[in-house]
């Protein structure tokens, strides 16, 4: 191994290092200083639809590799977890507490724990369902070189992603062809050049869109997007659904 080779290599593994820490740190304190908040929701999915509380799930984690993602369960509790893998805007199967958990994004809450056991990260891209495992190929599979995480630039580019599927025509054709190919190139054009620093403001700028006190831009809403949305649908995405602000500072390199 060549001594840059080692450089490169060495600064790797601390830099992996000092995310996992990073990653313990903030998960173990986040599940501290929420569980009262965790429990009230528990209590309002049991009085409401009774149990399960919890919803999981099969993801692809990191290298391919399967795991059990979690989330407060937000469908009625006779769905099947092998339906449709995309949640509509006015999706029947949403409870009353469910409507509520997905539009402030609080059924995200238990994949803190994913992150403690090492399953997921703070930052990371977002994990699929194994029904779109098939579409990490043509160079999308180096998306599965990175650890799935809780937030990134595809889940804040996209925090209303269900505003922007087609009225008409295949949903699952439409997050293929359209959907997933743009987040994708967004996770591949940040994470093998991320650091640290650049993680942390990609964590407050996530924290600060999941609260509604920040807009963020679809890259659906560009000339391109629009072209390959109506090449599935006939029509362009809604427009109305986003509106621009600008990335964290480390994504204005380029």
């Amino acid at each position: 191994m060549s001594s840059a080779s080692g450089v490169r290599s060495q600064f790797t593994g601390t830099s992996s290092a000092g995310r996992r820490v990073f990653d313990i740190v903030l998960s173990f304190a986040s599940l501290l200083a929420l569980f009262p908040l965790m429990l009230m929701i528990a209590i309002a999915v049991v009085l409401e639809s009774g149990r399960p509380i919890l919803f999981s799930q099969l993801r692809l984690g990191q290298h391919g590799r399967p795991f059990r993602m979690y989330k407060f369960r937000k469908f009625r509790s006779d769905c099947s977890a092998n339906g449709l893998q995309l949640t509509l805007v006015e999706d029947s199967r949403l409870t009353t507490v469910g409507r509520f958990l997905r539009s402030a994004k609080l059924d995200e809450l238990p994949q803190l724990w994913n992150v403690l056991i090492g399953d997921m990260s703070v930052i990371g891209p977002r994990p699929e369902s194994l029904t779109y495992a098939d579409c990490f190929k043509d160079g999308f599979e180096h998306v599965l070189d990175h650890k799935p995480g809780i937030f990134g630039p595809s889940q804040v580019k996209f925090r209303n992603e269900s505003a922007l599927y087609p009225e008409n025509g295949d949903l699952n054709e439409f997050y293929r062809t359209v959907l997933f190919p743009t987040k994708a190139n967004l996770d591949l054009s940040y994470y093998p050049r991320r650091t640290l620093a650049s993680d942390i403001a990609w964590l407050f700028h996530g924290v600060l869109a999941t609260l509604g006190l920040t807009t963020h831009t679809s890259p659906l809403t560009g000339a391109e997007g629009e072209a390959a949305s109506r090449s599935v649908t006939g029509k362009a995405p809604p427009a109305s659904s986003v509106v621009a602000s600008p990335l964290p500072k480390e994504e204005n390199k380029a």
